[in-house]
């Protein structure tokens, strides 16, 4: 039997590549649907959480990766984006995505663990989200200390105290 090997690191620029294939797999579809053209991420509200990662002085862009037996299989980051969780100008917005495959097996915590720490070395003290009201990783998302600070008729806007 194999035994497989799981390391969760920090991201590096070699990884930035990576962003887009993980923001596509970050789209929540319901069951039984088929997953959007992928295309999708080159909509501006979507591109914006990955276009110039760490460029620009970006002070909120940060994030981890899950490696199993050296394949990329996740990643967690976060950037101060005007996006679907902004909150404000000093909060960092989170981004996470596990391939389908490997979900259910604690790698997303696990990344989102090293990612807290990062951002509470940088200096953060909080972080924000937006989940649809459909994405069972709401509850997910709650139980790593998220609380719900707003909605609108499709999403809930997220916050966690670091």
């Amino acid at each position: 039997m194999k035994t497989s090997n799981l390391t969760i690191r920090e991201i590096t620029p070699a990884d930035y590549h990576l962003l887009e294939e993980f923001i596509y797999h970050a789209i929540h579809v319901l069951p039984g649907e088929a997953m959007p053209n992928r295309e999708i991420i080159n909509q501006p509200d979507i591109n914006i959480y990955v276009k110039d990662f760490d460029t620009d002085a970006r002070r909120g862009d940060c994030g981890s990766i899950a490696e199993l037996d050296g394949q990329p299989i996740g990643m967690a980051w976060t950037r101060i984006i005007d996006g679907y969780g902004h909150i404000d100008n000093d909060t960092p917005e989170l981004a996470v995505s596990v391939l389908p495959e490997h979900r259910g097996n604690g790698y997303g915590a696990q990344m989102m663990q090293l990612l807290f720490e990062a951002l509470r070395t940088r200096g953060f003290t909080q972080t924000s989200l937006a989940v649809q009201k459909t994405n069972p990783a709401a509850q997910f998302y709650t139980r790593l200390g998220y609380e719900t600070i707003g909605e609108n008729t499709e999403e809930w806007i997220m916050l966690k105290r670091l």
